[in-house]
């Protein structure tokens, strides 16, 4: 995602009920802030502001915006507007949780849950970096828990499409959420007044690059990837690629050694080229994670998380949503 060139809100703004607190984040298509409700509680914030349509000088809280971008900006707008009020809907706990969404500044905000974590990208980056692969019973647990969420998203008539480990959000606890939903995923095309959904190469399968023939079996072609990037370290070859010249086989090859024949052929499967070659329900995919694994293939789980992991095997049925600290971060 581009950067964000547009001046954040001011710390200390009051907005709709909200005190802003700091910036948290920010991409070329929103901004998030830390900031805290009427009762003291710690959410997130996300603001719609495209930073190729709008531009915010310091001191201002209104974008501007050109007459000639008002059109691809307002559809922009209602597309994160009714995204949020349908994520609104989705009582999950692998699902970030939206709990308000109000218009102010001439744009749209999405309130979220505030919680404690990091990223599945950064937790592989960690094991990565201490000389350590990601282990198959995390890889199985988390996953299924993901697959999980996003079956109640499909069931929403959602899409994910940007599904990978760096939204994925690994709370302190271990279980995993699923972040940046919606028109977050969507990039501006400037020459007509539309929205085409954004892809991450070695993520993304061959239809999110044209933008054709989107369905479920998009997301697990990402979920695929996903996987692989735990088991290899970085992402698959890019969709593009492949359809010249596939090179995955002699990856799936050695990771015939590091983990059990069944995990690493349902990575395969889900990375199918061809849609209809993959999975066809998420409940698959979902059925082949929860069989049990070879204990040795354990490792690779951070010290204290292997018990927490035993504890979510047993209870992956059960969907108690972990508390958010006092501490916390989306």
């Amino acid at each position: 995602m581009a950067a964000q060139n547009n001046a954040p809100l001011p710390d200390g703004l009051e907005i709709a009920g909200y005190r802003i607190v700091k910036k948290i984040a920010s991409g070329g298509f929103s901004i998030v802030y830390l900031a805290y409700d009427t009762e003291g509680v710690a959410v997130a914030i996300k603001e719609y502001l495209p930073s190729s349509l709008a531009l915010r000088q310091p001191g201002e809280l209104a974008p501007t915006v050109a007459k000639a971008h008002l059109p691809v900006f307002r559809i922009g707008l209602k597309c994160f507007f009714e995204e949020g009020r349908a994520l609104a809907r989705i009582a999950h706990p692998n699902v970030v949780s939206v709990l308000n969404f109000f218009r102010a500044n001439d744009t749209v905000y999405m309130v979220m849950a505030y919680e404690s974590g990091r990223s599945l990208q950064e937790h592989i980056q960690d094991q990565r970096g201490r000389g350590l692969k990601v282990g198959e019973l995390f890889i199985r647990t988390i996953f299924t828990q993901v697959v999980k969420g996003l079956r109640e998203v499909h069931a929403s008539k959602l899409l994910h499409l940007d599904l990978k480990p760096a939204n994925i959000y690994l709370r302190t606890d271990g279980t995993p959420m699923l972040l940046d939903f919606g028109a977050a995923r969507q990039t501006v095309n400037t020459d007509m007044p539309t929205l085409t959904p954004m892809y991450t190469p070695g993520f993304a399968p061959p239809e999110l690059y044209s933008k054709t023939n989107l369905g479920p079996w998009t997301d697990i072609y990402s979920i695929g990837a996903a996987m692989f990037a735990c088991m290899v370290g970085s992402p698959p070859q890019p969709a593009d690629q492949r359809q010249s010249e596939d090179k995955m086989a002699g990856h799936f090859d050695q990771l015939q050694s590091q983990y059990s024949p069944e995990l690493v052929q349902l990575v395969r499967w889900c990375l199918e080229v061809e849609p209809l070659d993959r999975p066809q329900s998420l409940f698959a995919v979902q059925k082949v994670l929860q069989a049990a694994a070879p204990a040795a293939t354990a490792a690779g789980a951070p010290a204290g998380m292997m018990d927490r992991l035993r504890g979510l095997v047993g209870r992956l049925g059960g969907g108690a949503r972990a508390k958010a600290g006092p501490d916390t971060l989306i």
